[in-house]
């Protein structure tokens, strides 16, 4: 029973000592997992700052932690569904076979956040992109695959693009030690950029260059439009009025008797008869005669 207790304290002393010297650093991302690199195949323990949350045996795996898992084919640790208080130093220690102990300082990360870019005014020589994100975290602008700017800590991060750079792939990505996020646009898309002119991404520009002709082109088709219609009225009227006027066959009788009777009826028939007819009693006269005898 002593030397068992004896033994049981060697193991203690040695994983808090071992604790102390730390071997690697390693990054998880919360609900994420990570498996620990060195194996333990037979008989070992797994600590987490000091308390041993895991002890492998012959008979199988004793966990303290329910998130840790243990592969028995291959003898590595996993610990899953990471969260911010699983970061701390972690200790393995094998006491079989390949007998070590190594430690890692396991420290737990946010995912990283998404950037967003928005184009800001531009210059003559370019224009210029913003990469923000709601969080502070390091923010990268690629050109290619050249850093063109970087900072760490910060919500946003701001380049210039200049016009003959336009066929240049750009991205914005932002990072921490265990996760990135990447944003890849299209500079013609974004900066609307056009070889030969500058600052076309200009509102009044864009609102000259495309909506005025537009403008003019509606304001054309309208005019011709009003013309065409008073064209048609104007010729439809004139239409009209030659319809309403009934011509009739003028008789000239030489009985002066029968010039006081009612002037003949005219041949239209029923289709005529709302028509008012408009006559006088017309007279041959010799050329003797110098004042004509007009009764109306």
């Amino acid at each position: 029973m002593w030397i068992r207790t004896v033994s049981w304290l060697t193991v203690m002393l040695m994983v808090l000592s071992a604790a102390e010297d730390v071997n690697k650093t390693l990054s998880g991302v919360v609900g994420g997992s990570i498996t620990l690199p060195d194996p333990v195949p037979e008989r070992g323990f797994l600590s987490h700052d000091k308390p041993i949350i895991a002890s492998v045996s012959p008979f199988g795996l004793d966990v303290y932690l329910n998130r840790v898992q243990w592969d028995r084919n291959s003898g590595l640790f996993t610990i899953t569904d990471l969260q911010k208080t699983d970061s701390g130093v972690y200790t393995i220690e094998s006491k079989t076979g390949r007998v070590f102990i190594k430690s890692y300082n396991l420290t737990v990360y946010d995912s990283a956040p998404t950037p967003t870019v928005k184009r800001l005014a531009g210059t003559s020589d370019g224009c210029r992109l913003l990469c923000s994100v709601d969080k502070r975290t390091s923010l990268l602008w690629y050109k290619d695959e050249e850093i063109l700017n970087q900072n760490h800590s910060v919500f946003s991060l701001l380049i210039t693009v200049q016009n003959q750079d336009q066929n240049s792939s750009y991205r914005c990505v932002s990072a921490n030690p265990a996760d990135s996020k990447t944003h890849h646009l299209n500079v013609r898309e974004s900066c609307a950029l056009n070889l030969g002119q500058t600052g076309i991404g200009n509102p009044r520009i864009r609102l000259f260059t495309y909506a005025f002709p537009t403008l003019c082109i509606v304001m054309i088709v309208l005019v011709g439009c009003l013309i065409k219609q008073r064209f048609l009225r104007k010729k439809r009227q004139e239409s009209l009025k030659a319809e309403d006027v009934q011509y009739t066959t003028v008789q000239i009788r030489y009985d002066r008797r029968n010039q006081g009777g009612n002037p003949p009826e005219s041949s239209g028939g029923a289709e005529n008869a709302a028509l008012t007819s408009i006559y006088t009693m017309l007279e041959h006269h010799s050329p003797n005669q110098t004042t004509p005898d007009v009764h109306v």
